[in-house]
């Protein structure tokens, strides 16, 4: 086995003897021993699925569940590629996702398999397979009882044979699917990540379809024998429960996940966690220091993308706006795409704010990255937008100050990432043109006051009034292909949309203004799925959070004669 190269095959069978805990869920437990007989049956089953020549992707739509976990193993036992599929997607997104990547076999639940009704999968849905029917069951039942093929298959043991397809988005609404191979996740497991040992138990609430509770978190414990525990959902209420009910020491979040955490009430249950440390992507520094009050540990921030082309983490001296620094070995740079050329370090004044943001910022990028980079499936329009020899781009927007210190500046074109959710604007756009009495729409990123993006459009309208916001509410229900992170924040009603000199949408000029402009606005709180007129109430409120969180750098300058009173509607 030691002569062979590094694949998740050869980690797998390295666990074919452990009985140290590998897998925690809910009121169930697996030892190692058991999660790798586990994969073996799904190996032997996919193997009997295998649909001829065509690719061999099995299409895994499921909440977290260790089913998830064993159709991994499967697929890198068998050779098979396991594509994540994304539960926000609805309508013809989500088939267009399934038919681009090939998938040849689904696996779901009961309680998402109607989703694939009525849908053009482009396989027979007598592929679909049911987890919790009775036929999965007999299926898993007899596959364990077969002893064909022998384990790991050649192509198996092939470090460069894709074992997983994780979705992200295109610039042009078109899938992208992220190819990581066997080996690539092989070699991102024996990293020893945060110094994960046999000893720690590692908990993810985060969505097995994204890159995060994979490849920063499941997989250090398939490299070290430790403990993987892992929740089906996240959620806030249960996130205290379940780290004392696991003895979890590691966690891993994305996004808001430490917003909504630290919105329940405090508890002494906190400080009574066996926690140690904590890696994650675009928590608030504000977020951030008040878990360390909180729960005694202060969570590792990086960047990074499931690409794998660059990765920028925080070190204990990065000023408290700053992503970090490079990892050793990686030539990190902020280029102007248009040229390549390295764009000026950052400047800025008293107030901390950036003063030649014009040439200051530019693309996040590596220059030696492209060999990091596996490629999108199918897409090589996508790769050629983010390689360019050796240099690697990332499409994210940044600057980089006197120190060497990097900080993330937005993204380019038109990607928006909402609760650490990718998508992009066009097929938001398209729905939303379908609205009675819309000329034109305009989908964009507006900074979230905490972390990351909320999606807000700019609808174009022959008259103002003609926007009923109770009539748009009940319409944007009623879409199935409306994404669950898709619907808009906020709306502007313009009745001329601004244009650039060769007349598309100025989207810049839109991203500049935001709400701070005479137009209607209408705003939908929270969780509401109602809209209601922006008031100066709410800038002001909107404006001070992101203040708080030390965001404000984001938001353009408010009017001179705008004080944002705090009381007014």
């Amino acid at each position: 086995m030691n002569d062979r190269p590094l694949t998740t095959a050869s980690l797998l069978l390295e666990r074919a003897d452990d009985d140290h805990a590998a897998l925690l869920f809910e009121d169930s437990r697996w030892t190692w021993r058991q999660f790798v007989a586990e994969s073996s049956t799904r190996a032997r089953l996919l193997h009997e699925l295998r649909d001829g020549d065509r690719p061999f992707h099995i299409g895994v739509m499921l909440e977290n569940d260790p089913e998830y976990l064993f159709l991994i193993g499967g697929a890198a036992l068998a050779g098979a590629t396991v594509v994540g599929v994304n539960l926000t997607r609805r309508g013809g997104e989500l088939a267009e996702d399934i038919r681009f990547t090939d998938c040849r076999i689904i696996v779901t639940d009961s309680a998402s398999a109607g989703r694939l009704d009525g849908l053009d999968l482009g396989i027979d849905h007598s592929r679909v397979l049911v987890l919790d029917s009775p036929e999965y069951k007999t299926m898993l039942e007899e596959a364990a009882t077969r002893s064909a093929p022998a384990l790991p298959t050649p192509a198996a043991q092939d470090p460069a044979t894709r074992l997983l397809l994780l979705f992200t988005s295109g610039s042009t609404g078109r899938p992208k699917a992220v190819i990581c191979s066997t080996g690539r996740l092989a070699a991102i497991a024996s990293r020893r990540h945060m110094d994960i040992g046999r000893d720690d138990v590692s908990y993810s609430s985060m969505p097995l379809f994204h890159g995060n509770a994979i490849m920063a978190c499941w997989a250090s414990t398939l490299a070290t024998g430790g403990t993987f525990a892992l929740a089906r959902r996240f959620s806030a209420s249960r996130f205290v429960p379940d780290l004392i009910k696991f003895g979890a020491t590691y966690f891993t979040y994305v996004g808001r996940a430490l917003a909504y955490v630290l919105a329940r009430p405090e508890s002494a249950d906190e400080k009574a966690t066996k926690l140690r440390c904590a890696f994650g992507t675009e928590a608030s520094s504000v977020d951030r220091h008040e878990f360390h009050r909180r729960f005694g540990i202060m969570p590792t921030e990086s960047f990074g993308s499931s690409e794998g082309g660059l990765s920028i983490v925080r070190t204990d001296d990065t000023p408290e706006d700053a992503l970090g620094r490079p990892q050793p070995g990686l030539d990190a740079v902020v280029l102007d795409p248009s040229t390549l050329q390295e764009c000026p370090r950052a400047r800025f004044d008293a107030s901390g704010r950036l003063t030649n943001a014009g040439e200051a910022i530019g693309e996040l990028a590596n220059l030696t990255g492209a060999r990091l980079f596996e490629g999108y499936y199918k897409n090589p329009g996508a790769e050629a937008e983010r390689v360019r020899g050796d240099i690697f781009l990332t499409g994210d927007l940044g600057y980089r100050d006197a120190e060497g210190f990097f900080y993330f500046a937005g993204r380019s074109g038109d990607k928006l990432r909402v609760d650490s959710e990718n998508f992009s604007s066009a097929p938001i756009e398209r729905i939303l043109t379908r609205y009675p009495g819309v000329r034109l729409a305009a989908v964009y990123a507006a900074p979230d006051e905490r972390t990351g993006d909320q999606v807000m459009a700019t609808l174009q309208f022959p008259d103002a009034d003609d926007f009923d916001a109770q009539a748009f509410a009940e319409f944007l229900a009623r879409q199935p292909d409306l994404g669950t992170k898709w619907s808009p924040r906020y709306v502007r009603i313009v009745t001329d949309v601004p244009i650039t000199a060769t007349r598309k949408i100025d989207k810049a000029r839109l991203r500049t203004e935001l709400w701070m402009v005479d137009d209607p606005i209408f705003l939908r709180p929270g969780c509401s799925e109602e809209y209601r007129p922006m008031t100066d109430r709410d800038r002001g409120e909107i404006r001070r959070g992101f203040e708080r969180n030390k965001r404000h750098a984001l938001l353009p300058a408010p009017p001179a004669s705008d004080d944002f009173p705090a009381r007014r509607d």
